[in-house]
């Protein structure tokens, strides 16, 4: 089905590219069955950029999930909970359907199909018979009461915890840093967690505020966060097998924002790819530094490393690299009409 932009350009519902660049054709093997879990935790202006290459993996991989991330202009509240021993096998064992939401809450339900729309404007397509039923973040409660309540102000320049009941942190509990960054909060939390974000948000430019929930996500035990900093280590050094990749979706100031705004993710061990390759994108988006990649090319880096031995990677891949000739060809037509 094709539907019309505000430009009146026919566009692809699926990829959202305008229909004469559709990606959806290019994939020779759309759905990948990936036993390691994807998780695309993606910054609120990065899901509309034309090189934005998650949607790539969304049509890719069949078990792929996208959260969409604000920045905290006000006020936000992270509440972390653990899951119970029984939730945990249902998480990692679950299927998700192709542009699933499984393990995600605070997006609208598409009740035909049983699965979560990013925007409740959205049609969902491509249904998938026989998928399972999604597993929501409420079916999983665990603990009722949450371990860990902690707010940050805007750009998480301030921080407070609201409680902290992990004995095993009672020395720590006046200071975040310490508490996320301790080994006994990782050890804790290991076994899987949920986490819910509220966000503050002024209505009609006034002095009120609303509450809403951004999001609510379920982390089942065997995750990793595919982010290069000081605690990343190399694959190598991983010693439990990954069930779950986590990456950030935006440009590399806004994945880093994302991650300081984001501060539950210092919790999950982290990985880095050790790769010379050049970027794919070429000279169509600025890379900030050598070996900074795309996210599908990130992705599928990641996975190969991890040990997901799948054919239709390296495919995602040559889907990528057309795409960035379409925007290679994009601005070359423009250039020859202003000349």
């Amino acid at each position: 089905m094709v539907t019309q932009s505000n430009s009146k350009r026919p566009m692809c519902p699926s990829c959202s590219k305008p229909a004469r660049l559709c990606l959806c054709t290019r994939i020779k093997t759309p759905n990948l069955e990936n036993s390691v879990a994807i998780i695309a935790l993606q910054h609120s202006q990065e899901k509309k950029h034309p090189l934005n290459s998650a949607k790539i993996a969304q049509l890719g991989f069949k078990n792929f999930n996208v959260v969409s991330i604000t920045d905290i202009h006000f006020e936000a509240q992270f509440d972390i909970r653990l899951l119970e021993e029984s939730d945990r096998h249902d998480l990692v064992s679950s299927e998700v359907c192709n542009h699933g939401f499984n393990l995600i809450s605070g997006c609208p339900v598409d009740s035909d199909c049983g699965r979560f729309l990013e925007d409740s404007d959205e049609n969902c397509s491509n249904i998938l018979d026989g998928s399972k039923p999604v597993l929501q973040p409420e079916q999983c409660l665990g603990h009722d009461e949450s371990v860990l309540s902690f707010t940050l102000g805007k750009k998480a320049a301030t921080s407070r915890i609201k409680s902290c009941s992990m004995p095993q942190l009672q020395l720590k509990k006046s200071d975040l840093e310490q508490i996320l960054g301790s080994l006994e909060a990782i050890d804790a939390l290991k076994n899987g967690f949920v986490v819910k974000k509220l966000q503050k948000r002024q209505l009609n430019g006034g002095l009120e505020y609303e509450e809403f929930k951004e999001f609510e996500i379920v982390v089942p035990p065997g995750s990793i966060l595919l982010f290069p900093n000081e605690r990343s280590v190399g694959v190598e050094k991983i010693d439990f097998k990954v069930k779950n990749l986590i990456v950030l979706d935006g440009t590399w100031g806004k994945a880093k924002r994302m991650y300081k705004e984001n501060p539950w993710l210092k919790v999950l061990p982290h990985l880095k790819l050790d790769l010379e390759k050049p970027s794919l994108y070429g000279e169509v988006r600025v890379q900030p530094r050598a070996g900074c990649l795309s996210t599908i090319e990130s992705i599928v880096y990641a996975m190969k490393a991890v040990g997901e031995d799948s054919e239709g990677l390296d495919d995602l891949l040559d889907v990528f690299r057309s795409m960035v000739q379409d925007q290679r060809q994009c601005k070359a037509d423009k250039l020859s009409k202003v000349t």
